[in-house]
């Protein structure tokens, strides 16, 4: 084995150079690790620096019968984008794509071309002169996710009016039956004829406007706006496995290997405005949603939902992401995470030194800074358990401001609108909400048992979105916080178990008690190693990787060769 790995290092070197070549164990960590779930055994890391050496690396993986596993940020949930466990039965390559980071922009703006490592927030930067955005903005965007990540997962998104992210134009190279590579140009640009030419022309942009073709071949999913519009529908405006956006590269997770993509962009509203909502009582919610979609002639631009106790726990969890981004921006996030994960692998390297230091150290210093929250939120979370943050945009600003002053004449419940401070502060506090659960689990790890993190989308009509569990499942749960997208019905629901509680027979309670609602789920994130892909998930990803060479064992499939 030994020899044979010096052997593939020896092929690899001449390719990008020996020092793009990870082998040692710390070296590796940061890629065989996932963000928050999963991790296993790589035989070495390759970081290419362009996309021709993406395809020389791929031939050289495929001589060698092993297995490949297509990297960019590594920012996911879920854990797909690394290995899991240490049994699968060739050994691991990972190819990192992040130092293949251009983004070209097309047709004046209105498209982009994405490269293998190419970011969300680099993307939302390029576009800011032009006047436009990604389709992915704070989220994704502020932790440094790729673009062709978010693609490949189907990642969702806090934008009502946007699906999950979809293209059917890409370029990306699969194995077919026969076991031979093969590069598939449906990017919709004329490049050249063989794979070295296309990937050359591409990354050097040696191409014009002439040599992109118009056809009716999807950038967006344009029609979701519609969709989440259809109240009375039993079926999830948005999952991860919907047959509707399963097309070649979307919601490949990592079955194939992209080389870029090529996706929509959206223009910046002229006026925003939040909208901050309060209720004792999910009903309201329920009718308020019921209204504003079938309703508004304007959409919502976002709405997010959040619970009090998930509001306390990311008031004191979350405070201090919240600082380091309100003073210096979310430019700064990137560079924030990445050091925090070098901090963490140093902790284990040396003994003596906590586990999850970057946490421990960020909570305490933390405690010193005084409330950063706005009183009337502050009001709020005293007076209301429920919480909706709405941001409406142009026309449908004043559209919602008659709205709700009327409907809260009659109803339950308050609403404010948000100064731009508060405005800020309040989509900021919902944004570090999704911190606040692991780092509650770190802190007190010692008394609780495991997490379990769920991504559920409930049919466009469930009325009783909220959750009560029953007491027999409610009794082993320490702690339970709520969010989500709830114009789309969309809720993340994490849960941190009780000492001594079987995690895995309260996850198969919860996941029953899904199924009875018609939820699907993940909703957003990708299945990783986490979640069951379905059957038709199951059948897309034999489609597109016959021998089972990229990613094995995604959705908790087959790591075997040809699915064996």
């Amino acid at each position: 084995m030994i020899k044979k790995e010096e052997k593939i290092v020896e092929k690899l070197s001449k390719i990008t150079g020996v020092k793009y070549i990870l082998t040692a164990k710390w070296d590796k960590e940061t890629y065989t690790k996932g963000w928050r779930y999963g991790e296993g055994n790589a035989m070495l890391v390759v970081r290419p620096g362009s996309l021709i050496e993406i395809w020389e690396i791929l031939k050289i993986c495929l001589e060698e019968n092993l297995i490949i596993i297509m990297q960019a940020a590594n920012t996911g949930l879920t854990g797909g984008s690394t290995p899991n466990g240490n049994d699968y039965d060739r050994p691991v390559v990972i190819i990192n794509t992040m130092r293949i980071k251009d983004i070209h922009i097309i047709d004046g703006g209105k498209q982009i071309v994405g490269l293998a490592g190419s970011t969300l927030y680099g993307l939302e930067q390029k576009l800011k002169p032009l006047k436009r955005e990604p389709h992915s903005i704070i989220g994704s965007t502020s932790i440094g996710a790729s673009i062709i990540g978010g693609v490949c997962n189907n990642s969702g998104g806090s934008l009502v009016k946007r699906g999950p992210a979809y293209t059917e134009l890409a370029l990306y190279a699969k194995i077919n039956k026969e076991g031979k590579l093969e590069l598939i140009n449906e990017l919709g640009i004329d490049l050249g004829s063989t794979p070295e030419e296309i990937l050359n022309n591409l990354q050097s942009r040696k191409y014009n406007e002439t040599h992109i073709k118009r056809s009716n071949k999807l950038a967006s999913d344009n029609s979701y706006h519609e969709i989440v519009r259809e109240i009375d529908s039993n079926i999830p405006a948005r999952f991860n496995s919907d047959k509707r956006l399963l097309y070649g590269v979307s919601g490949s997770a990592g079955k194939v290997a992209v080389f870029a993509v090529r996706l929509d962009t959206y223009p910046i509203p002229k006026r925003n405005q939040v909208f901050y909502v309060g209720s004792n009582s999910p009903e309201v919610f329920f009718r308020l949603r019921l209204d504003i979609l079938s309703k508004f002639k304007s959409l919502p631009k976002l709405g997010d939902y959040l619970h009090r106790d998930c509001y306390d726990a990311a008031k004191k969890y979350s405070k201090d992401n919240f600082i380091v981004i309100y003073k210096l921006g979310t430019n700064f996030l990137p560079t924030l995470f990445e050091l925090k994960r070098r901090v963490d692998l140093l902790s284990k390297k040396i003994k003596f030194l906590p586990s999850k230091l970057s946490d421990k150290l960020m909570q305490f210093l933390s405690y010193f800074w005084p409330n950063h929250l706005p009183k009337r939120m502050e009001k709020f979370r005293d007076l209301y358990e429920h919480h909706w943050i709405i941001e409406m945009s142009d026309d449908g600003i004043d559209e919602a401001r008659q709205y709700f002053k009327s409907f809260f004449e009659k109803n339950e419940g308050d609403f404010f609108e948000c100064n731009e401070v508060e405005g800020e502060k309040a989509l900021l506090h919902r944004f570090v909400a999704a911190s606040a659960f692991n780092r509650y689990q770190v802190l007190n790890e010692k008394k609780l048992g495991e997490s379990i993190s769920m991504d559920i989308a409930l049919p466009r009509n469930e009325k009783d979105w909220f959750e009560n569990l029953p007491p027999e499942i409610d009794k082993l749960i320490d702690k339970k916080l709520y969010y989500g997208h709830l114009f789309c019905h969309v809720m993340h629901q994490n849960y941190t178990v009780k000492k001594g509680v079987d995690s895995k027979s309260l996850l198969k309670m919860l996941l029953e008690s899904y199924d009875k609602r018609g939820a699907e789920y993940p909703a957003e994130h990708n299945v990783g190693h986490e979640y069951y892909a379905k059957p038709s998930l199951l059948n897309f990803y034999k489609e597109l990787d016959p021998t089972n060479t990229f990613n094995p064992g995604v959705g908790k499939t087959s790591k075997l060769k040809d699915w064996k």
